[in-house]
């Protein structure tokens, strides 16, 4: 290397020009979110757009300014949807703009949240510490900020698994078993316990799906007999996963019944509250919630009903050990030193499954900090209200048909007029739903209830007004009368 040659960097070669760069987008992104309603939630990314991702790498510069028009042009007018105030399809927040800034500087700081003495990592801790409040697990719990709720399903029943049996099955694997493991949860159960099961070696048929009761929650009994059942057939019942929410409906399985059969049975309790957990911040929506204080473990999904821009979950363990034990390990090049760098009480590296890892706890900070707790509270009784009222009006109309209770915020129906056989319903909601994506008004999602399709509204949504609820319904019946008057 020539002493003499400049050497490079990635910073700027003009600072004051980056950060005119920064001020412009910070207002473009203001300006768009600031008028977000004035848009179609959803539209198709045209073909011509669609090619200008199939371009070779670039291998010389483009600079930032041409690569922030770049961004303007083909990313930012063709959103999935979600900040719309009339997004109600996957179940997802909307963020919010402070939080978005709270990235923004995260990725500034940049640290790795592995481990190490510094402030980003009791920044972290006190988030975990702030949602095991929120679920009423003890302080001295463990915790650990994830992607979302799929990896805190997973992180918790890896620890559910390693305890289910004296096998010391990070050493041995899950051979090591001398049986098989039985996992329960109910029909209504979210994919990700399927998939993490599988992750864990323990496959698919380790999951046992309970029956649902006509408001799609648990049913104890049965869930009793199929344990019994189980061991008499030599199988080893290891964890019963209760929902707080179930992705279909919102339906929250009798949390207190099921702690009770797990102390009985000498089980693991774990609650997968990616959906509703968080309502345990709504005072009235408590009781629903009993029994979550008593899970072993929990998954929650913050950018969810808690609006942390993606991506945002905790995994929590009750017993803190039991966490650790599952994924710690540290090789000389990571030992803690008693001062210095590598020196300080939190490494979430022991944790969970990575070294690596973002800053995400900053945006969830700042966000909770800007807002309180009880606001968000608020919001939730304000979307669960909004559901209830969507429920009303789809009762009132003779062509439309509530599928499901409305427990917490989902809302389940289909447009059903009179002559169209039930054997064309489902075709006739499947195209209607799809048109009404397309319209761009309004974004519900579809499930399908003993085999009857329908359009489900998940109302997590800070930015709906009780207005957009009706704009939907009359868009919906306007499409489903041109269909089946055959004019669509």
């Amino acid at each position: 290397m020539d002493p003499t040659e400049p050497t490079e960097t990635l910073d700027p070669a003009d600072w004051p020009a980056m950060r005119a760069l920064a001020h412009r987008a910070v207002d473009d992104a203001f300006d768009w979110l600031s008028t977000v309603r004035e848009r179609p939630v959803w539209q198709p990314t045209p073909e011509a757009v669609v090619g200008q991702f199939h371009r070779p790498m670039p291998r010389a510069p483009e600079g930032a300014a041409a690569a922030y028009q770049d961004f303007l042009d083909w990313v930012l007018p063709y959103p999935m949807g979600n900040v719309h105030p009339r997004f109600w399809a996957w179940y997802m927040g909307n963020g919010t703009p402070f939080a978005a800034i709270g990235d923004f500087l995260a990725a500034i700081v940049n640290p790795n949240m592995g481990g190490g003495n510094h402030v980003a990592n009791h920044v972290e801790g006190q988030v975990v510490d702030w949602c095991k409040e929120i679920v009423g697990l003890p302080a001295d719990a463990g915790g650990l900020l994830v992607s979302g709720g799929s990896v805190a399903n997973l992180v918790a029943l890896t620890v559910a698994r390693n305890r289910a049996t004296d096998c010391d099955v990070r050493a041995a694997g899950v051979r090591g078993l001398k049986a098989p493991l039985a996992f329960y949860a109910s029909s209504e159960v979210h994919s990700c316990i399927q998939k993490a099961l599988e992750l864990l070696g323990l496959g698919s048929g380790a999951l046992r799906k309970v029956p649902v009761d006509a408001d799609y929650r648990i049913e104890p009994d049965a869930l009793e007999r199929m344990i019994r059942a189980d061991r008499a057939l030599g199988l080893i019942p290891a964890c019963v996963i209760g929902t707080a929410g179930t992705i279909n409906t919102g339906a929250v399985d009798d949390l207190e019944a099921l702690a009770r059969i797990c102390r009985r049975e000498r089980l693991w309790f774990h609650v997968d509250g990616a959906i509703g957990a968080v309502a345990a911040l709504a005072p009235a929506q408590r009781q629903l919630l009993a029994g979550l204080e008593a899970a072993d473990s929990v998954a929650l999904d913050l950018h969810k009903w808690l609006h942390v821009p993606f991506e945002a979950g905790c995994a929590l363990v009750r017993d803190r050990s039991a966490h650790r034990a599952a994924f710690a390990l540290t090789p000389e090049y990571l030992e803690h030193t008693a001062r210095g760098l590598a020196s300080g009480p939190l490494w979430f590296s022991e944790f969970g499954p990575q070294l690596s890892r973002g800053f995400r706890a900053l945006k969830v900070w700042l966000s909770f900090k800007e807002h309180g707790l009880d606001k968000f509270g608020r919001l939730i009784e304000q979307n669960i209200a909004q559901a209830r009222e969507l429920a009303r009006l789809v009762r009132e109309e003779p062509r439309l048909e509530l599928m499901a209770p409305v427990v917490l915020n989902i809302v389940c129906f289909r447009f059903r007029p009179e002559g169209v056989a039930e054997a064309a319903l489902n075709a006739l909601n499947e195209e209607l739903l799809i048109r009404l994506h397309e319209s761009g008004i309004a974004a519900p999602s579809y499930t399908t209830l003993h085999g009857r399709y329908c359009l489900r509204a998940a109302i997590a949504n800070h930015r709906t007004e009780p207005g957009d609820l009706r704009l939907m319904l009359d868009a919906v019946l306007d499409i489903g009368a041109a269909l089946t008057a055959g004019s669509g």
